[in-house]
């Protein structure tokens, strides 16, 4: 398979989702949002290729992503079908939705998890078009990795002309490859941002009140991707 194109804006969807929603996000955080995103797909990507460490995975995942979206020989939703299969391969939303669900996953109905892991995924893809060309050349340093048993932690650094962001990428190994299942962006987690949030609204409307939620956020960038491609066509 050829070099491995994955994870630069995996991560950043799920901090993206939240940049309307500045309860949930530091207010740093937000300001970078755009630089963040690009990063967070590689947290995301396991491509077919196998990498010895966690280091190469995310390193490689990186630079792939980097050249897909610096190709212009293709169009932005050409360049965005390739991420897109990417994430899809490589992104275990079924481990990640049961740690963002926590006890609500063990109570969720078997249809109810299989419900939430497709809208959580397609939520986190639809939050990562919106930002997907976000990138600007943005640097990246990669300063430690840390690996006990089947888990590991990358440890990177976002320089941007301005500030230096850390990013740190949780993987774990899943028989021989290994798969970002957690990033955490100047100290916050993912998983814990959206476990906070996402309990909260079972806790008072349930899980259909939850899938309605997300549903909306995705009918949300949907919409907002349709404004942008209508203003785009019409600068022709």
């Amino acid at each position: 398979m050829t070099k491995c194109i994955s994870f630069i804006r995996l991560v950043g969807s799920i901090i993206t989702g939240f940049v309307n929603e500045p309860e949930t996000l530091g207010k740093s955080m937000g300001y970078h949002l755009q630089t963040i995103c690009l990063l967070l797909i590689i947290a995301c990507s396991a491509v077919a290729e196998d990498f010895a460490t966690p280091t190469e995975r995310v390193k490689d995942s990186i630079e792939g992503v980097i050249s897909i979206i610096k190709d212009k020989s293709m169009d932005r939703e050409a360049r965005w079908q390739k991420i897109a299969a990417i994430i899809d391969e490589g992104f275990d939303f079924r481990s990640m939705s049961q740690s963002v669900l926590a006890t609500h996953w063990k109570k969720a109905t078997p249809e109810e998890r299989k419900r939430f892991t497709e809208f959580f995924s397609q939520y986190i893809e639809e939050i990562y078009r919106s930002k997907i060309e976000a990138y600007t050349d943005e640097k990246i340093l990669y300063k430690k990795e840390t690996i006990r048993g089947k888990r590991a932690v990358v440890e990177t650094v976002i320089v941007t002309s301005s500030i230096e962001i850390p990013v740190n990428y949780k993987l774990k190994n899943n028989d021989g490859v290994w798969y970002a299942y957690d990033v955490v962006i100047e100290g916050i987690s993912l998983i814990s941002n959206y476990r906070t949030t996402f309990a909260a609204i079972v806790k008072n409307e349930g899980m259909e009140g939850l899938m309605n939620d997300i549903q909306r956020r995705i009918d949300k960038y949907k919409a907002a991707q349709v404004e942008q491609d209508k203003a785009e066509a019409a600068t022709l």
